[in-house]
């Protein structure tokens, strides 16, 4: 069997490997081949997947969604050029017999179903959180400002009847959405979706097990050290952006608990420079320490971790010791997609703050709310942070609803080989 992974986005590559990699762990493994939409595809070239067409980094990213401005320079930079040689290629492979695994949203489920292929699709970009959870349309009860527009979910659903008609197309041969409320309501439509799970949930082993904290299972919070989780995110440069924010939020909230011990866990995407972290740390007082200087174990697996102090605070920026943090910390402030998103299927609290995009605007971190129901705190500046984190510390009902919210929105951990397991009993009689 051959197969081609289409996806459109940097999260979206990485979902697809997670797949690929569990299919060639099955036996009669296929014969993979990807086709990355949106960007140059490194998370396949690192793992030794062929390319099959020209791929190339467009301006917007594949944010044109959130500004439609972007398009036009897409436009400019060869988008169409290259969508065309992309789906030439997409064509030819479907002509030698190969099935398609769309990844992400309606882009590549249009071109699986445009190639003439069989396909299946793993939705990633939408679920029926953003407009209702298991009892009720909860869009519309957002704290603040809600984006939520008179037509959404107009039709009965999230997806829009063309998506749902590529769903239910007699080649599409299995879809899988990334919660099991979206997997109910498509399921109205005889669509064949199944619930395996969301596979942004694999590969968060820590690897060092005294980090893991349970925010859910703690009674008394009083007096104790807290763990603070740093995400700003993978775009450039927005993602510095973003820390400029996130260390104002730091020193919000160092100055807000001065009788606790904190510990602040950047992590920090291999993509992005550590020197201008560094150096905006630097300017608000934090100085550079070795690993030795920090007064216990280090909570990461990450011995080239950069260790700063400030007074008897701690915070470590560290590019290879991922799910180590989002593992070790109690709480985080974030401005990301999909890590925010893990961070919160591990059942605990994200305090959040809106950038200047083109990712994360208010509109991206709304939204992300509807997403993840209670367990976000969207503020609108930094300096709001503590008192959320106050709020969450004083109330651990709160925080007993978010253990148990987190798990239901995004899954057990194993989704990849779960999926790997049922698209190839779908596409194997083909």
């Amino acid at each position: 069997m051959k197969l081609l992974c289409l996806s459109n986005g940097h999260g979206e590559d990485a979902i697809a490997v997670r797949i690929c990699q569990q299919l060639q762990q099955l036996p009669s493994s296929p014969k993979i081949a990807a086709l990355p939409i949106v960007g140059e595809g490194q998370a396949y070239i690192a793992r030794g997947i062929p390319i099959i067409a020209p791929t190339q980094k467009m301006p917007s990213g594949g944010f044109v969604y959130m500004d439609w401005r972007q398009l036009w320079r897409d436009v400019r930079g060869g988008l169409l050029e290259l969508l065309w040689q992309q789906f030439q290629a997409v064509k030819a492979f479907a002509k030698q017999g190969g099935a398609i695994i769309a990844v992400g949203d309606i882009v590549p489920l249009f071109f699986a179903w445009l190639s003439g292929a069989p396909y299946v699709f793993v939705g990633t970009a939408k679920s029926e959180y953003y407009l209702r959870d298991e009892c009720r349309d909860v869009a519309s009860n957002v704290s603040g400002r809600s984006f939520k527009r008179p037509w959404e979910g107009w039709s009965g659903s999230v997806y829009l009847p063309w998506e749902r008609w590529f769903m239910s197309h007699p080649r599409c041969k299995a879809v899988f959405p990334r919660d099991s409320l979206t997997t109910q309501i498509l399921q109205q439509w005889s669509i064949p979706a199944f619930d395996m799970g969301n596979p942004m949930m694999d590969e968060l082993e820590s690897l060092t097990p005294e980090s893991v904290s349970s925010v859910g299972e703690i009674e008394n919070w009083q007096g104790r050290s807290l763990s603070v989780c740093l995400l700003p995110g993978s775009r450039i440069p927005e993602a510095y952006e973003n820390w400029q924010q996130i260390i104002e939020a730091v020193a919000s909230v160092r100055n807000s608990f001065r009788d606790r011990s904190l510990l602040f866990l950047g992590a920090i995407t291999p993509s992005l420079s550590l020197e201008p972290l560094k150096e905006s740390l630097e300017r608000l007082g934090w100085r550079l320490r070795s690993a030795q200087f920090y007064p216990a174990k280090l909570p990461i697996s990450d011995p080239t971790a950069l260790v700063f102090s400030q007074g008897k605070y701690q915070l470590i920026l560290t590019q290879k010791a991922f799910a180590d943090c989002l593992q070790a910390a109690d709480f985080a402030i974030a401005m990301a997609g999909t890590a925010t998103e893990q961070f919160i299927g591990l059942g605990k609290p994200a305090i959040t703050i809106p950038g200047k995009g083109p990712q994360f605007t208010y509109a991206f971190a709304e939204a992300q709310s509807r997403l993840l129901g209670p367990s976000i705190l969207l503020v609108k500046k930094p300096s709001q942070v503590a008192q959320s984190l106050k709020y969450l510390l004083e109330n651990p009902d709160r925080l007993q609803l978010i253990a148990a919210n987190g798990p239901r929105r995004m899954g057990k951990p194993g989704a990849s080989r779960r999926i790997a397991q049922c698209l190839l009993e779908k596409l194997r009689p083909l």
